[in-house]
């Protein structure tokens, strides 16, 4: 134990990187349930996914036994450039809230892609170099992911080309122009490359785009081109093991200090954030331990597990992919242009979803665009980072757990995530600024047309 004041910045030194991922889903009590093919309704086999996934990744996402995965020598001498990275003690956000709580932060913005995403990216990046493919594609929506991919797609001598969403191509032209010096191909979706993004585009052609429409296009990218495989940086329980190194460090981190999570906060789009950072602590609690309340942190503009129904879904707008049984808004439903772009996706990670479903995922809470970019405000001013919006979710819900406890007297141990930097995201700040920024919530009418394409399955799959 560390004797004397925590420091500001708890750090791990380069030989404390983990060694292996952790596998949360090996621990829970209930399994997802299986992802389905959609042409025959049975559970998808590696056979299934090996046309679209590399092999060893396709390996990972079908693990429930192992509960650690060994990291690849190489993707650890990576992991170096960035990782560890330090988990904050915000005292100068606890002292401007007059809290007794104290508040961490695990920061993940320290690298060139400005997020958390470089975890996953290398990883997949290494198995597709290693299977000897030319290329990869995928989707992006904030720019954080695609950003991340063509950095590791660079240290690995890989083509990589990425569908970005079009709206935040248009709000983040700065992100595009990053993915390009790295030698990436970035393509606005939905667009006419595609034999989906033409039909997408024939059915609405004022469509500002979404994850989900992305993904389609860079599916279908993947499975027509020779030596191509596609990657996803969210949702899949691959990419929840990848990012594991995020909770695994931070609770090596407070560990030096006799610290333990009260409450553990993430923003949840598509679930990579939130998964990583709580899964050392969920852990916990599945083997019947101390454990944190965990609170995934929503846009009320694409409430997915606040408002949508847990449910079989296409993880895709194309409806080419499996089926995935998960918190969704419907695989049509497109949220509005709001500047949460990496959190604009229409489902839940299944891991996420079931431990939701399950009561072991605490809560989730949506919450407005306005309120976010409040509580952005003032964690720049008072921690001098300026977060992305996506992290500011987090920030947003973690400032509210504060002040309940300086309500309370209550003494409590807040840990969140800080996923990225903000600085490709000054439009958005701009907006906020002026005045001009609104919140766009849909309506229910709104959402059940998007639930109302739910795939019909069969009732013994339910």
């Amino acid at each position: 134990m560390a004797s004397g004041k925590i420091p500001y910045k708890l750090i791990l030194d380069e030989s404390e990187i983990p060694s292996a991922y952790y596998n949360v889903r090996a621990d829970m009590k209930t399994d997802h349930r299986p992802i389905l093919n959609p042409a025959t309704m049975q559970p998808v086999s590696a056979a299934d996914l090996s046309p679209v996934f590399c092999d060893e990744l396709v390996a990972q996402e079908l693990n429930d036994r192992d509960r650690f995965i060994e990291i690849p020598g190489s993707v650890r001498e990576i992991y170096k450039m960035f990782r560890p990275s330090p988990l904050m003690r915000a005292y100068r956000l606890e002292k401007e809230l007059n809290t007794p709580a104290k508040i961490y932060y695990k920061y993940e913005g320290g690298n060139t892609s400005g997020s958390h995403k470089l975890n996953s990216a290398v990883a997949q990046a290494y198995y597709a170099k290693k299977q000897g493919l030319k290329g990869v594609t995928t989707e992006t929506g904030a720019g954080q992911w695609g950003t991340a991919l063509a950095m590791a797609c660079s240290y690995f001598g890989l083509d990589c080309r990425v569908f970005m969403v079009k709206v935040s191509a248009e709000q983040k032209p700065y992100r595009k122009a990053v993915m390009e010096t790295f030698g990436a191909a970035v393509t606005p979706s939905p667009s006419s490359t595609t034999r989906i993004g033409k039909k997408i585009l024939q059915e609405t052609p004022d469509t500002t785009g979404s994850l989900g429409c992305a993904i389609s296009e860079a599916v279908e990218a993947a499975v027509t081109t020779e030596g191509y495989r596609y990657v996803l940086g969210s949702v899949l329980n691959q990419v929840l093991i990848h990012q594991s190194v995020i909770g695994l460090e931070a609770a090596a981190a407070l560990a030096k200090y006799d610290e333990y999570p009260d409450i553990v906060i993430g923003c949840a789009g598509g679930g990579s954030n939130l998964g990583g950072l709580m899964a050392p602590f969920m852990g916990d609690r599945l083997a019947g331990k101390r454990a944190p309340y965990f609170i995934a942190v929503e846009p009320a503009s694409c409430p997915s597990l606040t408002r949508g129904v847990f449910a079989y879904d296409f993880c895709d707008t194309g409806r080419i992919t499996p089926l995935a049984k998960m918190y969704t808004l419907g695989a049509t439903f497109i949220p509005s242009a709001n500047h949460a772009g990496g959190l604009r996706y229409h489902g839940m990670s299944p891991i996420l979803s079931q431990l939701y479903h399950d009561g072991y995922l605490d809560e989730a809470r949506a919450v407005p665009q306005k309120a976010v970019f409040d509580a952005a405000t003032l964690f720049c001013r008072t921690e001098g980072t300026l977060p992305a919006p996506e992290s500011a979710h987090a920030i947003c819900v973690a400032i509210d757990e504060a002040l309940k406890c300086r309500e309370s007297g209550e003494s409590k141990t807040i840990l969140f995530g800080l996923t990225g930097t903000g600085y490709f995201d000054m439009r958005a700040y701009m907006s906020y600024n002026d005045g001009s920024m609104s919140d766009q919530i849909p309506s229910d009418e709104e959402l059940a047309a998007g639930l109302s394409a739910l795939p019909q399955i069969p009732e013994a799959l339910r």
